[in-house]
């Protein structure tokens, strides 16, 4: 047949709005890629491919878009990477200085880098467990509502 076969590029048409419709509800940039090959198939359609050439154009293109932009793109959205640390986990590592004084019998407080206090308590293995006030202190861990801390070290110059 010569010239467009209008059915093969209706099909083609719904095929991309389908595909672009599913992207985005999932947000993957897959079906987009896969849109994308679609619209592939459809100007190859449009210039007069029989249906299997629009087919093996728009997989082609799709996996070439899939292998190569799709992994390039997720990279500079930072997709991959690791989750940047939040709430009680964001507060392990964070350096703090001693804000109420620690007794034996009772924990202190301790002012964090992020200018959060909260009540505290040595991990335990803790040699001085009643530092003085402004001591540095690091945040081991968290239970409930206590930071469990541990004496920062000095650096020596």
């Amino acid at each position: 047949m010569n010239g467009i076969d209008w059915i093969q590029s209706i099909v083609w048409i719904g095929l991309v709005l389908l595909l672009g419709v599913v992207e985005i509800f999932t947000l993957d940039f897959i079906f987009i890629m896969l849109a994308a090959g679609a619209a592939g198939g459809l100007v190859a359609a449009l210039l007069g491919a029989p249906w299997w050439l629009s087919a093996i154009v728009s997989a082609v293109f799709a996996l070439v878009l899939l292998s190569l932009v799709r992994p390039r793109l997720l990279l500079m959205l930072g997709r991959g990477a690791d989750p940047h640390r939040t709430n009680v986990d964001g507060l392990i590592g964070l350096p703090g200085t001693v804000a109420v004084a620690f007794t034996t019998s009772a924990p202190g407080q301790v002012r964090l880098a992020n200018g959060e206090t909260w009540s505290a308590r040595f991990a335990v293995g803790a040699i001085d467990r009643t530092p003085p006030l402004g001591t540095p202190v690091v945040v081991e861990s968290i239970e409930g509502s206590t930071a469990v801390v541990r004496l920062a070290e000095r650096a020596t110059s």
